[in-house]
Parts: structure tokens; C-alpha cells; sequence
């Protein structure tokens, strides 16, 4: 799929983002948020543990 400049839109197309709003550029914009989200919450790399306080280390 090529991306079209606004001007080369087909009037159908143009019609359905007057009427109902643009659904794919909103599809994107969620998808991006979701994948920034994704990434936030499967980022452990700010979670370390102090020394000493793995449970494996304690009573050694």
C-alpha cells in the first residue's frame, strides 16, 4: 500500500473522513500508544535489587 498525498485522496474516501473521522489514522495513533505502553511495561531494566536483599542470599 502506497501512501497518497491528501490531494490524491478519492472523493468516496474523502466523504467517509468527513462523516466518520479518520479511523485509520486514529487505529495508528492507538497502536502507537500501545506499543509505547508495551514498552514502558516490559522495561525491567530500572527494577534491580539492592545488594543482600535477594531471598538467596539472606541466611548465607
Amino acid at each position: 500500500m502506497t501512501t497518497a498525498n491528501k490531494g490524491d485522496l478519492s472523493p468516496i474516501y474523502d466523504s467517509l473522513i468527513a462523516e466518520q473521522g479518520d479511523v485509520l489514522a486514529e487505529a495508528r495513533e492507538a497502536a502507537e500508544e500501545i506499543q509505547r505502553e508495551a514498552a514502558e511495561a516490559l522495561d525491567w531494566s530500572r527494577i534491580r535489587p539492592s545488594q543482600g536483599s535477594h531471598p538467596h542470599q539472606q541466611g548465607e
